[in-house]
């Protein structure tokens, strides 16, 4: 039998504006407690501007055994590869 509290997924942000990083796993019994946790685990040198934690069981992923099924409708837009457009000259980055 597990005896362990709930676990949860824990995200944060470096800076405002910035792209949410998973950091990690924490246990805890609610959402509270959770971002507490995720607070005292990732956060003990100043480290993010904010937090988020979600459950778990919470998430949904994609089976890569079904990744030929799973996105194949996007292999046929080939118009959304780069390779159509000429790189304009003198340009660094587009």
């Amino acid at each position: 039998m597990d005896t362990q509290l709930g676990k949860w997924e824990v995200f944060m942000q470096a800076k405002p504006g910035a792209n949410y990083i998973h950091a990690g796993a924490i246990h805890a019994s609610d959402k509270k407690m959770a971002l507490q946790n995720a607070r005292d685990t990732y956060t003990r040198r100043g480290e993010g501007t904010s937090i988020w934690v979600v459950p778990t069981d919470a998430i949904v992923a994609s089976n890569p055994d079904d990744n030929d099924m799973f996105f194949d409708p996007s292999n046929d837009k080939t118009y959304r590869l780069p390779t159509f457009y000429v790189m304009p000259e003198g340009a660094k980055a587009i």
